[in-house]
């Protein structure tokens, strides 16, 4: 197992305006029904942590890179000693192959994929409805 070679500080939980960012995001791809349902979730949800590599891979996401001015942000806090907030996922479904998706947190994953792939990010994590 590969050790983590980037320490972040992280907040216990994920910050009040981190939901409603969810949703605006979440509502170009389902109806409100749906976003209001995967929203509640994730309140309720526990933290747990992924490593940054695999929430790329279950997110079938490329990486920003890190001269994207929201990931050199980030970058600068972890830098910075500053804690960064627990991203929000939905979880795909490998049966039908739909990725997970990052509901917010996007540009942190970016950072810290940079940093250290194998950094381990708290994260809360719905089902889709």
């Amino acid at each position: 197992m590969a050790e983590q070679i980037l320490q972040v500080k992280w907040k216990s939980t994920p910050e009040d305006h981190d939901y409603p960012a969810a949703a605006d995001y979440l509502e170009l791809l389902g109806d409100k029904a749906v976003v209001d349902a995967i929203v509640a979730e994730l309140r309720a949800a526990p933290v747990v942590v992924k490593k940054a590599k695999d929430i790329l891979r279950a997110s079938q996401l490329e990486a920003l890179t890190p001269d994207n001015p929201h990931v050199r942000r980030d970058l600068l806090k972890v830098n910075e000693g500053r804690k960064l907030s627990p991203i929000l996922l939905v979880r795909g479904d490998c049966r039908t192959n739909v990725p997970m998706l990052i509901a917010d947190g996007y540009h942190r994953v970016c950072a810290l994929y940079w940093a250290d792939e194998n950094v381990e990010i708290p994260a809360k994590i719905a089902a889709m409805p």
